[in-house]
């Protein structure tokens, strides 16, 4: 047979010593503080809702600055044309101002109606 000791067979596990519950008000002020601080980290200046709003109007201004490009070069095409092709020149001469050649009859036909 072992023998034990029969002080230390009536002494319970250590107790850990009492755990002091927080203050509710302290929680509360916490709970308060972090929902501010996510409030304005959602809607504030600099928050989300601004940084989302600012991504759209950069993408905006995005597409808006390629389609000037596109539109940039079609004009640096024409103006190209217009100074080395004589045969567009001549088109538009004939289109906006209406001009003939030499020897060409003009003939205007209107509506009688």
């Amino acid at each position: 047979m072992i023998k034990t000791d029969s002080a230390r067979d009536l002494v319970g596990p250590p107790t850990l010593p009492a755990r002091r519950r927080p203050n509710r008000w302290l929680r509360r002020a916490l709970v308060f503080f972090s929902c501010v601080v996510l409030f304005d980290g959602l809607f504030g200046d600099r928050g989300l809702a601004q940084t989302i709003k600012a991504r759209q109007e950069s993408h905006r201004a995005a597409e808006s600055l390629a389609g000037l490009k596109r539109k940039n070069a079609s004009l640096h095409d024409e103006v190209r044309r217009l100074r080395e092709d004589p045969a567009t020149l001549e088109a538009v001469a004939r289109a906006e101002l209406g001009l003939i050649r030499r020897g060409e009859i003009l003939v205007i036909l209107t509506d009688l109606h």
